[in-house]
């Protein structure tokens, strides 16, 4: 798997590491490659690390983006699979073992944000999307059938 780094201006307050006048936000492990269609999320300024955001994708899908307070970024389905319910954003971030992860609101399992896995059940996945920086906002890449 691969990771990119981009450097973009964002305002201290988002808790991201500064270096000089500019801060280092690393995205998180990216999905396997293929086609995608790049959509604009949010500026990325606006994201609080450990918390996450719903995302509108193309079709009615939704993502859930996280910033992490290391600079990861992550995005990941934000369909509860035990639940059925799109609350993945509301989760709580965390880490297990050096593994970042979210834990659902609703049944609090907890899923890997690097893989999508349900880390105590290893049947459920949720699906991840790829994420990048570009011109101080954040892109979701939603793979093309």
């Amino acid at each position: 798997m691969t990771t990119i780094t981009a450097v973009t201006t964002v305002s201290p307050s988002a808790g991201t590491r500064l270096t000089g006048s500019r801060t280092v936000v690393r995205p998180g492990v990216l999905p396997q490659p293929g086609s995608r269609e790049w959509v604009s999320a949010c500026p990325v300024h606006r994201l609080v690390p450990g918390r996450g955001v719903a995302v509108l994708l193309p079709g009615g899908a939704q993502a859930a983006l996280f910033l992490l307070p290391n600079g990861m970024i992550y995005a990941v389905d934000n369909l509860d699979p035990y639940a059925g319910a799109a609350v993945i954003s509301r989760g709580l971030t965390g880490d297990r073992h050096g593994e970042p992860t979210v834990a659902s609101p609703l049944l609090k399992q907890v899923f890997s944000l690097r893989t999508g896995a349900a880390l105590d059940d290893t049947d459920v996945l949720l699906p991840t999307y790829a994420v990048r920086i570009q011109d101080g906002l954040v892109r979701v890449g939603v793979p093309l059938p």
